[in-house]
């Protein structure tokens, strides 16, 4: 048997400023703190914690510690000198042509959704190139309309081998959605099943939540808190020496534990054929 290559992921890291920053309001309703019209700063950084539990057929734990960017797609952040390697976002590593923007993306995949966001903002969750290298376990996209409410989120899921599906959300007010799996993540898993999801809002204290639900129970989850910070350049600095290498480190980190549920037995499930969706990949 070979060893598999991913384990379950989430489908889941005072000086000078950086050189853009933008603010905007949040959906009233969009926190299950019950936070309503909170401004939204970025850019940010969150640091966070990550958990991972599986229950069946075997019970494995963990969590860790990372750091990620909180971004305006239409004001990515870009830094002098040498921190402009520890830092990066392309339209490549996100849904759609990678030759456009990553707001053009998504404005075309919602616009493909009958959704119109071409006045809209878009305030993405996700981690930046770092020296070249970039993975997303997932990035998601709060999607506000022209008045400032959020009309949906993106959770863009990203596997080990190299695919990805974007899970169209409209949350209710406590910030909790559903959608059917319908992407090969862990070898562990198949693609039967549907996640519950949570978000709140992106405002100073985060938290994002993922579970598998399959024959009426509960076989994974995985979770994501995290509290925000203004990205100045001396936070960036401080978070690449905290976590050197962070996209690498979280990309070995699922290989691992991928290599110990194997060596425990666990059996490994065949990857069936990735069926692209419009306007993602």
């Amino acid at each position: 048997m070979t060893a598999p290559q991913s384990a379950p992921a989430a489908v889941f890291l005072t000086q000078g400023a950086p050189e853009s920053n933008h603010s905007t309001q949040g959906h009233p309703e969009s926190g299950k703190d019950g936070s309503t019209g909170a401004d939204i700063h970025t850019p940010a950084l969150y640091y966070a914690t990550v958990g991972h539990t599986r229950r069946m057929p075997i019970k494995n734990s963990f969590s860790y510690p990372v750091y990620m960017w909180l971004v305006d797609l239409d004001a990515l952040p870009t830094y002098p000198g040498p921190l402009r390697w520890l830092v990066r976002f392309e339209g490549r590593d996100h849904l759609g042509d990678p030759s456009r923007s990553i707001k053009d993306n998504v404005v075309a995949y919602l616009a493909d959704n009958d959704i119109d966001l071409s006045d809209g903002r878009v305030i993405m969750l996700a981690n930046a190139r770092v020296a070249g290298y970039v993975f997303n376990p997932i990035s998601v996209h709060w999607c506000y309309d022209r008045e400032g409410t959020l009309a949906v989120i993106l959770a863009e899921v990203h596997n080990t081998y190299g695919e990805r599906h974007v899970y169209l959300l409209r949350p209710d007010e406590s910030g909790r959605a559903q959608a059917d799996k319908e992407l090969y993540v862990s070898p562990f898993f198949d693609t039967v099943g549907q996640y519950v999801m949570r978000f709140s809002a992106p405002a100073d204290e985060l938290s994002v939540t993922m579970t598998l639900r399959k024959d009426g129970r509960t076989p994974f989850s995985a979770t994501l808190r995290g509290r925000r910070r203004p990205a100045t350049r001396g936070a960036v600095l401080r978070a690449a020496l905290r976590f050197p290498f962070m996209p690498l480190v979280v990309s070995a980190l699922i290989r691992y534990q991928g290599i110990k549920l194997w060596a425990r037995r666990l059996p490994v499930v065949s990857r069936p054929e990735h069926k692209p969706q419009k306007g993602v990949q």
